[in-house]
C-alpha cells in the first residue's frame, strides 16, 4: 500500500480558503456593533458549584460597584449593570474605539433549592463574585454505611 499525498483541486484553494477566513474574523472583531454594543457575551461568568453554594465570578474591570446590580427572584439570579463610556477630552480625535459599552444582563436559574436571605456579593479587581448558598435539603451528603 502506498499512501498518496491529498492535494486540492485548484492550487491555490488553501491559501482563497486562508485568505476568507482571515477577512471573516477581521469583519466579527471590528464591525462597529461589537465596538459598540456590550452584549452577554463579552460579560463572561464562570459557575462553580461546591457542596454548600454556587460561585458566579464574572470579569467586569474598570466598573464601580455601584454601576452593577445583583437580584435573586425565586430561583433566578440576575447580574445587570451598565458601563459607560468615559469622557472624551477636547484635545484630539479618536481613531479607533474596541472598548464595548452600554448595558448588560445575564440571569441563572437553580435546579436546586437555595438559601436567597444568605447570598453574599462581593467585587474586587474588576471581578464581582457572587455566592448563593445551597438549601440543606440541596446539599449531598455522605452516608455511613453500618455492618450488618
Amino acid at each position: 500500500m502506498s499512501l498518496i499525498r491529498w492535494t486540492s483541486r485548484h492550487p491555490n484553494a488553501e491559501l482563497a480558503f486562508r485568505r476568507e477566513l482571515d477577512r471573516l474574523f477581521e469583519d466579527v472583531f471590528t464591525s462597529p456593533r461589537a465596538r459598540s454594543e456590550w452584549s452577554p457575551a463579552t460579560m463572561p461568568v464562570d459557575v462553580e458549584e461546591t457542596a454548600e453554594a454556587y460561585v458566579f465570578r464574572a470579569d467586569l474591570p474598570g466598573m464601580q460597584p455601584k454601576d452593577v446590580k445583583v437580584s435573586l427572584q425565586g430561583d433566578t439570579l440576575s447580574l445587570r449593570g451598565e458601563r459607560k463610556r468615559e469622557e472624551q477630552g477636547s484635545e484630539g480625535a479618536s481613531h479607533r474605539v474596541e472598548r464595548s459599552y452600554g448595558a448588560f444582563e445575564r440571569s441563572f436559574k437553580f435546579g436546586t433549592p437555595i438559601r436567597g436571605d444568605q447570598v453574599k456579593a462581593s467585587y474586587k479587581d474588576g471581578v464581582l463574585e457572587v455566592r448563593v448558598p445551597k438549601a440543606d435539603e440541596a446539599r449531598s451528603r455522605e452516608i455511613e454505611v453500618q455492618a450488618g
